[in-house]
């Protein structure tokens, strides 16, 4: 992976964990029977992966095609 890819990635990864707290925040789960949304930590860290993943396909490969 290139310099530019991790830069990318670790945005998609704070702005995940930033919608993850904020959705743990607004929504989550009172009743403490979610796995994810139960618990801030949980919450976050699942945005924060969901996000690195998301950002994670805008980055493109230097690999040359043969054709």
């Amino acid at each position: 992976m290139t310099k530019k890819a991790y830069i990318i990635t670790g945005i998609g990864v704070v702005v995940g964990l930033l919608a993850g707290y904020l959705y743990y925040q607004e929504i989550g789960c009172l009743s403490g029977t979610c796995a994810i949304t139960s618990k801030p930590l949980n919450s976050t860290l699942y945005g924060g992966l969901m996000g690195g993943l998301l950002f994670n396909l805008f980055v493109t490969s230097n690999k040359k095609q043969d054709k």
